[in-house]
């Protein structure tokens, strides 16, 4: 069967190639060939010039390290609207994504983990197809236009854009915002590899400054129409850690991922878990992880201590670590190898920057509480800045031992 598909293909292949008739169609035809096979081509540009794994190879790599965070997001979004569910004494959730799961099972027991799982399924499964669609249509128009190849980082890009997203956003707004993260994030630049910013999060910025009543506040979160229940970080900003401890949550719960939050990104065990695999594997640079945590844990222990009418300056750094996206920031995203430093030293600074950013604007600014985000987009831009002042410590460093 493989050895057909393979003589099918390459006698199909030069009617694509450059004066074949179909030349024009490549793209799609080279997407369709590396599906399946391992590509022939030497590639001599980043994001992986530093290693000899194929792009295929480490792109399946991290969608198998997010799988914890999938699975885990999947069974939160349900547990959270069964909890709501039976809070509120309701039966079912209204909207059509409701009728679908009336389909599908009968039950709404937060004890199962059947039930709760198909739920978060049906409300994820929507936003991620329509993620593929629309962003895997730019992936496909820009390729055809430029005559590239359909690079496999997009299948990176849609997942991880998917799991940080609220269960409840609207689809429309999840397809501008893929095409806002493709378009104006990567493709303007010349595609991937030559962007300097996470796709994925130019996408989620977009929608949050754009549309702030869909991506923040207080009743996104629980897929259950007219529920109200504000993030931890949302809370502590508001009434500090007697607020969070009066929500009934525990750090326990907090470091599983059992608590509000967007669907794939409040599991810290969970981001833990497929970081393992990440830095096993060399794909993700544990570097960068190591900075992000620290960046945030020492200006979380320096501050601890001081009396201040902020709420936030006393939140303990095992909670600042375990809240919001900074895990699945520190472990997914800002280890992204294009938008990253390069340099060893560099991805040092990058993600010590990186995570005190993230406390910066988690305390000094408590309206934008979750801050993981905003702070590698900030990283991002000066990842270049951080690489070229390195090298160029290095170089004179040689020169003073060569003179």
């Amino acid at each position: 069967m493989i050895k057909r598909l393979r003589k099918m293909l390459d006698h199909m292949q030069p009617s694509f190639l450059p004066g074949g008739k179909l030349e024009r169609y490549h793209a799609l035809f080279e997407m369709v060939d590396t599906l399946f096979f391992s590509p022939p081509d030497t590639t001599r540009g980043p994001p992986h010039v530093r290693d000899a794994v194929d792009l295929k190879r480490v792109m399946i790599l991290v969608v198998f390290a997010a799988v914890p965070c999938v699975l885990v997001g999947l069974w939160n979004t349900g547990f959270q609207a069964h909890t709501a569910m039976a809070a509120m004494g309701i039966e079912s959730v209204d909207g059509w994504r409701g009728s679908v799961l009336s389909l599908l099972f009968a039950g709404n027991d937060p004890g199962s983990l059947y039930d709760n799982f198909i739920f978060g399924l049906s409300y994820f499964l929507p936003i991620y197809i329509v993620t593929m669609a629309a962003g895997g249509f730019w992936e496909i128009l820009f390729s055809g236009v430029r005559n590239h190849e359909i690079n496999e980082g997009f299948f990176v890009t849609s997942l991880l854009y998917a799991l940080i997203l609220p269960a409840t956003i609207p689809l429309w707004q999840v397809a501008i915002g893929i095409s806002f993260g493709v378009v104006i994030g990567k493709e303007v630049f010349g595609g991937t590899g030559k962007n300097f910013l996470n796709p994925a999060l130019v996408g989620r910025a977009f929608l949050y400054f754009a549309y702030p009543a869909q991506i923040s506040g207080d009743a996104v979160w629980t897929a259950v129409d007219g529920f109200s229940g504000a993030t931890a970080l949302g809370i502590s900003a508001i009434d500090g850690m007697a607020g969070v401890m009066d929500s009934g949550l525990t750090w326990t719960a907090a470091f599983l991922g059992q608590m509000q939050g967007s669907i794939g990104e409040t599991s810290a065990a969970a981001c833990l878990a497929g970081a393992a695999l990440l830095v096993y594997t060399g794909v993700a640079s544990w570097r960068i992880m190591v900075g992000v945590f620290a960046g945030l844990i020492i200006p979380a222990l320096l501050t601890g201590s001081i009396d201040s009418d902020n709420p936030m300056v006393g939140m303990p750094w095992h909670w600042h670590v375990v809240l919001g996206g900074f895990a699945f920031g520190a472990i997914f995203m800002a280890t992204d190898p294009v938008s990253a430093a390069a340099t060893e030293t560099g991805k040092w600074i990058y993600g010590l920057l990186i995570g005190c950013m993230t406390f910066v604007i988690r305390v000094i600014n408590p309206a934008f509480p979750e801050g993981i985000m905003l702070a590698i987009l900030f990283g991002n831009i000066f990842a270049p800045v951080i690489d070229y002042f390195v090298i160029q410590a290095n170089v004179r460093r040689r020169a003073k031992r060569n003179a």
